[in-house]
């Protein structure tokens, strides 16, 4: 049985709830970013030795399991951030959207680099 996917408001409310009744409390701010760099370095790391040039040491996590667990790390503490700094993240990625569409129409098919 498949899950219906969470919207980003319903993302937003299930780490929030998660937060008040596991957690205790959400990190302060600066905290969270330190964090949130942390959990990027992991994923930074995991992406070089499979997709890049670097290799595994023995015993590390590996395999699309192991992307995917990066990346919701990522995503946790982002979601924490933007929870405790009032941040709408679907306003958020609409208005961001709507600036790249804007701003990028033509130029990203207009790059001979990318053709």
């Amino acid at each position: 049985m498949t899950e219906r996917p969470l919207s980003i408001p319903e993302l937003q409310q299930q780490v929030d709830e998660w937060i008040r009744t596991v957690g205790v409390r959400y990190f302060n701010e600066l905290t969270n970013t330190a964090v949130l760099m942390e959990e990027v370095g992991e994923l930074a790391r995991l992406m070089a030795r499979t997709y890049g040039e670097q290799s595994f040491k023995q015993g590390e996590k590996q395999g699309p399991e192991a992307l995917a667990d990066e990346m919701a790390d990522v995503l946790w503490v982002l979601v924490c951030l933007a929870n405790q700094t009032g941040v709408d993240l679907n306003a958020a990625i609409q208005r961001n959207i709507d600036k790249k569409t804007k701003r990028d129409l033509h130029r990203h098919q207009n790059n001979e680099k990318l053709k």
